[in-house]
C-alpha cells in the first residue's frame, strides 16, 4: 500500500512538474483541435515541434561588444547556450564571404520543456511589452504550418537588464510545426493564446 502511495506522489509530481502549455495542450488543446479541424486520428492533429530563436548581425559582425550582446540575449531569454552561424554565401554588400570566420548570426533551437516555458514567456510575458502592440501578423505562415515571428529589440524580455540594452538588436522567432497548415497551425498558436492582429487573419 504504501509503495502504492509512493508511486502516485511521484506521478503527481511528474504531472505539475510540466510546463502550463505542454499540460495544457495534452490534456486538453490536442482534443479540441481534432474536433475544430475535422481530423479522424489524433496523430494528425497539429504540435510544436521545435522553437528556433534567431538573430543575425550583418554589418556589426566585427562588432565584438554587439555580438557578444546578441549572443547573451539568447542564452539569457532561451535558458540555453546559442551556436554561432557563419556565412552560406557571399554578399559583397556586407563583404561577406562563404565561410568566413566570424559568425554572420546566432541561434538557439529549444525542445520540449524548454520550448514550452519560453513560448509560455513570449506570448503572456514578453509581447504584452511591445510598445504600440496591436497583435502579430496572421500571415507570417509558410506551406508547411511553420510560423515566423520577429521582434526589434530584446528589451521586452524580463531576463534582459539595462546593462544588456545598452546595445539594441532585434530577433527572430521560428515555430516548427508537424502536421502544420496554415489554418491548422494558426488554431494550434491560438490556443496556446498567441495574440494576433484582429480581422487580419
Amino acid at each position: 500500500m504504501a509503495e502504492k502511495k509512493t508511486a502516485a506522489k511521484s506521478t503527481a509530481k511528474t504531472v505539475s512538474a510540466q510546463p502550463r502549455l505542454k499540460a495544457l495542450y495534452n490534456t486538453e488543446l490536442k482534443a479540441k483541435l481534432q474536433k475544430e479541424l475535422g481530423l479522424k486520428n489524433i496523430n494528425q492533429v497539429p504540435e510544436l515541434k521545435k522553437v528556433i530563436v534567431s538573430s543575425g548581425v550583418g554589418k556589426k559582425r566585427e562588432d565584438k561588444k554587439f555580438t557578444e550582446t546578441v549572443e547573451l540575449t539568447l542564452a539569457k531569454i532561451t535558458g540555453q547556450a546559442p551556436t554561432s552561424r557563419l556565412a552560406k554565401k557571399s554578399i559583397a554588400t556586407f563583404k561577406i564571404r562563404k565561410g568566413m570566420g566570424a559568425p554572420v548570426g546566432y541561434l538557439t533551437t529549444l525542445r520540449n520543456d524548454k520550448m514550452y516555458e519560453f513560448v509560455d514567456r513570449l506570448i503572456n510575458v514578453a509581447l504584452p511589452h511591445v510598445r504600440d502592440f496591436h497583435g502579430v501578423s496572421s500571415t507570417a505562415f509558410d506551406k508547411q504550418g511553420n510560423y515566423n515571428l520577429g521582434l526589434k529589440e530584446q528589451t521586452v524580455f524580463p531576463e534582459i537588464t539595462f546593462e544588456d540594452a545598452a546595445v539594441l538588436h532585434g530577433l527572430e522567432v521560428t515555430f516548427i510545426i508537424k502536421n502544420g497548415s496554415k489554418e491548422g497551425s494558426y488554431k494550434l498558436l491560438e490556443l496556446f493564446g498567441m495574440p494576433f492582429e484582429k480581422g487580419a487573419k
